[in-house]
């Protein structure tokens, strides 16, 4: 832990006096530069060594223990104009003074940056950010007000009261969950519209949607027997399995509704659906699992790959059996076995292998 308020440091002036050095002739560049010798030193050449693959530069300056005293600098001699030498001490004066403290400001209000690095058991800021802010929430300033705290992306808009603002990798992490969660709740609406106008209904697409939550079945034990910290890459991965789980529930819809185009009943094309349809999707959370993997314990991407491959094998396991049932709850009714639905394009480019089977029958193959 460390924080921006500094200690006072003090701080040594040397002022010439004129009338003194001019007395002695000597000028003040001449009380600089022997100051500047003492302190910082000054080269004096270059020593050629034969066993050196470059020169070496040598510097002339007091030992550290001789600078590291305002008296010892204070001894240090003058050569005069007459041949004599004169200490320092007696041509300047020594003033003693602070070094004016910095000052920090962000957003043009003034500020005390207190920082520090969580490390251990818990790397997580978010972690060591609620422990203190319930310390903080019980400090009482001796106006009688309490510490208001900022843990969003606000600023404080005043300075008259002391306030907290959590910035750095917090700050960052609200952004980012900030925007990953606007961008995904866009992306729903754009899925859920596309849906709607495809299927013609404005149920079906919910049906579909549907199994996106219950990718956090997986996601977040999967974290916790892991012993990963959910992350901006976990919700990336959480995002991208949503496409894929979405992508799953349309082929089961799909195909229901195919089924009951050729005559079907709902019950036999709900059942149907989630017997033939299990492999493709089986497969496809295989490859996904086995794409994954090989990131799993990279220490930055290892959320996206806990969230792919956990989220994938959950849902794939639970939307076979939910997207079936929702559908058949949805349409169920007294008009369902009678409703014959038109097939779409899709459907007639690509019959499927039971359809190709049903024809080779009726053709007496």
């Amino acid at each position: 832990m460390d924080w921006s308020v500094e200690d006072p440091q003090t701080k040594y002036e040397l002022k010439v006096d004129l009338e003194k050095a001019a007395l002695h002739g000597i000028s003040p560049a001449d009380v600089a530069r022997t100051t500047q010798i003492g302190l910082e030193g000054a080269s004096a050449g270059l020593l050629h060594e034969s066993r050196s693959r470059e020169d070496i530069p040598i510097e002339v300056r007091l030992a550290r223990a001789d600078r590291s005293r305002i008296d010892n600098l204070g001894n240090l001699k003058l050569p005069t104009s007459f041949g004599g030498e004169i200490a320092l001490q007696e041509v300047t004066t020594l003033h003693q003074t602070t070094v004016d403290p910095s000052v920090y400001r962000k957003n043009l209000l003034s500020v005390v940056y207190v920082t520090g690095e969580v490390a251990g058991g818990e790397e997580s800021p978010a972690y060591a950010i609620m422990k203190m802010s319930n310390a903080i929430d019980k400090i009482k300033v001796p106006d009688g007000y309490t510490v208001m705290q900022y843990k969003g992306t606000a600023m404080p808009e005043r300075t008259d009261h002391f306030s907290m603002k959590w910035d750095g990798d917090w700050h960052i992490t609200v952004e980012v969950f900030r925007d990953l969660g606007l961008a995904f709740a866009a992306v729903l609406v754009l899925i859920y519209v596309m849906v709607a106008g495809w299927f013609r209904s404005f149920v079906t697409p919910l049906v579909i949607m549907a199994p996106i939550p219950l990718t956090l079945v997986g996601i977040l034990p999967a974290h916790a027997l892991m012993g990963a910290f959910f992350t901006a890459t976990s919700m990336i991965g959480f995002i991208a399995g949503a496409g894929i789980v979405v992508r799953n529930a349309i082929i089961l819809v799909d195909f229901i509704e195919l089924r009951r185009s050729q005559g079907m009943s709902l019950e036999d094309a709900v059942v149907d659906a989630g017997a033939v349809q299990f492999r493709p999707m089986l497969l496809t959370a295989a490859a996904v699992v086995v794409g994954a993997s090989v990131i799993l314990f990279d220490p930055i991407f290892q959320g996206l790959a806990i969230s792919l491959m956990a989220g994938e094998v959950a849902s794939t396991v639970l939307s076979r059996m939910a997207v079936p049932v929702l559908y058949y709850l949805s349409k169920r009714g007294p008009a369902a076995e009678s409703v014959r639905l038109p097939m779409s394009p899709l459907q007639f480019a690509l019959p499927t292998r039971a359809t190709r089977i049903a024809r080779q029958c009726g053709n007496g193959r």
